[in-house]
């Protein structure tokens, strides 16, 4: 394995260059900039709201110094509320060049983009010059979703992921697993896993705030699409969705924005905290990515059961399908056959195996699928969080 050096001491797979967009005005210069490149590992990545939201400053700042990330361009039209310059500041603090653009000082669309074109390819040319070094598996964190869950998301893909998470959590690595609305029903499992009594106290809390909150918007996190699919409840669901976190014991709860200190397995709280304030925790599973790369993932493993075709900015991510069926559909678009489970083709350890591998492989050069066809996709939006406390962490 090789990775890229920062001066935070931690690695990168990827020397990617990030545009991020401060708010929806700015959009459309920040894609069109990043279209002469889009092939060569320069991503879009934004907020679009106009007034301010320390969750989404916070997420900007660490996807801004994510370890994949080697060098950002800011795209401002002039007049939002989002801080660009303490962003600018934190990322060059971070050892990355960085570059701002204000459309409206700039002179408008025009000039912005031919602005942001040179800067790109200027950045471009110095990161191919960047030597590698030397990278351990205990140096990766890697996290976890599913989308377009069906019947046998639970019974093939989430339980393999769960086996590759074993295998890499004992090599080392931060393994993250996520969405707490999908958890309801397993969090006393869950608390018995914990470290400490005190972390499996807050792991039950973080359920069950998760269950009131969904309860107060009088919807789960059960779309129509899963019940087509053979899911007939949200109990059914998070017993499939808890099959990813594996069988390793739980170190930690975080939340989004928060980097694992040390290896081992964390559960990402992803429901905000206070009142319900801003809708859907989640409006869709690009959100859940973007909030497991902010805390750092280098790679996500992403189980599908009906077929999704979504990647992401940043970090790689590795398509398991748990369907057969679907995947002798959409092979183009998924990286490991789960399925092969179902049909008697493959244990459940050695698709596990092949996913870990996979991860590996990420870092020696491989490329996903969803990387090939050069899927960025990337949401942001409004949330709210408390900081996490002293039981939610490991003891140095």
């Amino acid at each position: 394995m090789r990775g890229y050096l920062r001066s935070d001491g931690r690695k990168g797979i990827r020397n990617t260059v990030v545009i991020g967009y401060l708010v929806e005005c700015a959009h459309h210069v920040a894609r069109e900039v990043a279209i002469p490149f889009r092939d060569q590992d320069v991503h879009v990545i934004g907020f679009p709201g106009c007034y301010p939201n320390s969750y989404a400053e916070t997420m900007m700042e660490r996807l801004c110094t994510h370890p994949n990330v080697g060098a950002v361009l800011l795209v401002s039209l002039g007049c939002e509320s989002f801080n660009k310059y303490k962003l600018a500041h934190i990322v060059r603090q971070s050892g990355r060049p960085v570059h701002t653009i204000v459309i409206q000082a700039a002179g408008g669309t025009r000039k912005s983009i031919a602005e942001g074109q040179a800067f790109i390819a200027e950045q471009k040319a110095l990161l191919e010059l960047v030597d590698t070094v030397p990278m351990d598996a205990s140096e990766l964190i890697i996290g976890t979703v599913c989308g377009g869950s069906d019947g046998t998301s639970g019974i093939t893909g989430n339980p393999a992921a769960g086996r590759a998470f074993d295998m890499l959590v004992e090599a080392g690595a931060a393994c993250i697993f996520e969405e707490t609305g999908e958890l309801i029903g397993c969090e006393h499992i869950m608390a018995e896993r914990a470290i400490t009594p005190e972390l499996g106290v807050e792991l039950e809390a973080s359920v069950a705030k998760a269950a009131k909150y969904y309860a107060t918007l009088g919807y789960g996190s059960f779309a129509a699409g899963n019940a087509e699919g053979g899911l007939s409840t949200i109990e059914e669901k998070s017993m499939g969705a808890y099959a990813k976190s594996g069988a390793s014991p739980i170190c930690g709860l975080i939340k989004p924005g928060d980097i694992p200190p040390r290896g081992g397995l964390y559960l990402l709280d992803v429901v905000p905290d206070g009142e319900v304030r801003f809708g859907f925790p989640n409006i869709n599973d690009n959100a859940e990515i973007a909030e497991l790369i902010a805390c750092g993932s280098h790679v996500v493993l992403f189980v599908t059961g009906r077929g999704s075709v979504v990647g992401s900015a940043i970090s790689p991510v590795v398509k398991i399908c748990a369907n057969p069926e679907t995947f002798r559909r959409m092979e183009d678009d998924m990286d490991v056959n789960a399925g092969r489970i179902l049909d008697g083709g493959a244990t459940l350890d050695e698709v596990g195996e092949e996913i870990r591998d996979i991860v590996l492989g990420l870092a020696a050069g491989g490329r996903t699928k969803s990387e090939e066809l050069m899927h960025q996709e990337f949401v942001l939006t409004y949330k709210s969080f408390t900081p996490i406390g002293p039981s939610c962490l490991p003891s140095a």
